[in-house]
């Protein structure tokens, strides 16, 4: 598995973090309904297979993510960060493999460089994935 396949997993496994913050308001009702009578709670599981189909909040997730985590890790601008939130390597060894796995045609020593070309193609290949990210962080 690549680094690129391997942080997009490690991304995506964490989708119920987002999933329990967007759904905790909605559950309750519907354990109410379900209660009430068997046909409320037939409806139910019928909603649940409609929900893969939306794209996963890319931001929710690493934002709840960020929320628990002891270091103040900047995800939306750093591509170090990113990697570190999820509990991968980011040294930058690592970084210039990702960056060969993706392509970089840039000086892989000007990290700088890199970095920034790298936080973006990150989020734009979960966008292109599934990912739903926020519009300002694909430019």
């Amino acid at each position: 598995m690549g680094l690129l396949s391997n942080l997009m997993s490690k991304i995506l496994s964490h989708s119920d973090v987002a999933a329990v913050t967007a759904v905790g308001a909605s559950a309750a009702p519907a354990a109410t309904s379900s209660a009430a009578g068997a046909q409320p709670a037939a409806a139910t599981p019928a909603a649940a297979p409609a929900a893969p189909a939306k794209p996963l909040d890319i931001a929710a997730i690493l934002d709840g993510l960020a929320v628990n985590n002891p270091e103040k890790l900047d995800w939306k601008k750093s591509i170090v960060d990113l990697m570190k939130l999820v509990g991968m390597d980011s040294s930058f060894k690592a970084r210039k493999q990702l960056a060969q796995e993706l392509n970089y045609t840039g000086d892989p020593n000007d990290s700088a460089s890199m970095n920034i070309w790298l936080h973006k193609q990150v989020l734009i290949k979960l966008s292109e994935n599934g990912g739903k990210v926020p519009e300002d962080l694909l430019r």
